[in-house]
């Protein structure tokens, strides 16, 4: 490999979120010898999180790169090399550190002697199969065919976490019926006002959001952690609340900070905004870790209900299955009848090494009281 020097820039590896210590590069946007103007990207990187672009720090050209397509690179490691337009050899200059996804305008670089352009030690490629290992039989003609593709490294990311997440706690889930007319009403009578003012949908989630919350307050044992050796718990005293957001790229919990603080409109703003750039590929790695309990609507979808997987280390994780109409018997002034009501139902999974099924019960019939109860017209200004 050449080593002369040269007059530029070292683009590094940025940091890519909380205990995130290295990325797969996945895709050169640039090749040498293409002009680059400063944040303008360069790159994208996939983690265990999230799929981000790495901007240029500088304007310049890209003179050459470092790294290449499918190479795991450690944070803080070198990927390419920013020249001046029209530079001659001479020395190359350290970016300032960057944040992924977008990095702040770099400062002109400075001289340093010259110094040799090799592929940084804290650079490795991704696993490639072994041709001597045992590989999967291949279907025969009149076996009706298959298509294999390659699972995306998110798909795998998903996998391994549910899998471990089943095989570190003891998990088990209780399910509630409840009657959420009164927000239907609500809902029904406000909700074209409410998009007005705020350009957001009044959905359930939020209400479901809002009474979750509060009961998270009165039972803290699902707002906590349990230590790796399980000799801790850590109750949290704030709620993070996480939201599991179906994308094309596949599932992602970005996280709604200090959401005990919020209203019934802050966090529908806050969801829809989430939501929108789970989405579209713009939220930041940060945004996806530091949750301390997480809802998971797949009532979006239609499901009744489900069994959902604890989000590690988190205690617990409620699902909301989708409101239906249905005929439910009901009681007034001492008699029964039939009446159409709006029904949905509630699956908590919780870890059961710290959470019993009485506290389980009792936290589910906090939310069921709040949504049957607890909001009027006022909670939504």
């Amino acid at each position: 490999m050449s080593t002369e020097p040269l007059t530029g820039t070292l683009v590094h590896m940025p940091s890519l979120g909380e205990n995130v210590t290295e990325g797969t590069v996945t895709r050169w946007l640039k090749l040498p010898g293409d002009p680059v103007t400063a944040e303008e990207p360069l790159l994208e990187v996939a983690t265990d999180k999230v799929d981000t672009e790495i901007p240029s720090p500088v304007s310049g050209v890209l003179h050459r790169i470092l790294v290449e397509e499918n190479d795991v690179v450690a944070v803080g490691a070198d990927l390419a090399v920013i020249t001046e337009a029209g530079a001659e050899s001479t020395q190359i200059s350290s970016a300032p550190p960057q944040s992924a996804p977008a990095a702040q305008p770099a400062s002109p670089p400075a001289a340093v002697p010259p110094v040799p352009v090799t592929t940084p030690p804290a650079v490795r490629s991704s696993p490639e199969p072994d041709p001597t290992s045992p590989v999967a039989a291949q279907p025969t003609p009149d076996s009706g065919g298959s298509v294999v593709e390659k699972l995306p490294r998110i798909r795998q990311t998903i996998a391994r976490r549910m899998v471990e997440s089943l095989q570190v706690a003891a998990q088990l889930t209780s399910v509630v019926e409840v009657d959420v007319t009164a927000i239907a009403t609500l809902r029904t009578a406000h909700k074209d006002d409410f998009h007005a003012r705020t350009g957001v949908k009044l959905s359930f989630l939020p209400f479901f959001a809002k009474a979750a919350i509060a009961a998270l307050a009165q039972h803290r044992v699902l707002n906590a952690s349990l230590n790796s050796a399980v000799t801790e718990v850590s109750y949290f005293e704030h709620c993070h609340l996480g939201m599991a957001v179906d994308s094309e790229r596949g599932l992602m919990v970005p996280v709604i900070r200090d959401a005990h603080l919020m209203s019934i409109e802050q966090l529908a703003r806050a969801i829809a905004d989430k939501a929108e750039r789970v989405r579209t590929g713009t939220i930041s790695p940060d945004e996806l870790s530091g949750g301390t309990f997480t809802l998971t609507n797949t009532g979006s979808r239609g499901a009744l209900f489900d069994t959902p997987i604890i989000n590690q280390p988190q205690t617990g994780i409620l699902g909301t299955g989708t409101v239906v109409e249905r005929l439910v018997p009901t009681r007034h002034d001492g008699g029964l009848r039939i009446d159409v009501r709006s029904m949905a139902y509630l699956s908590l999974s919780y870890d059961h090494r710290v959470v019993d099924g009485a506290d389980a019960a009792r936290f589910l019939t906090t939310v069921k009281h709040t949504l049957e109860h607890g909001f009027t017209a006022a909670d939504l200004l």
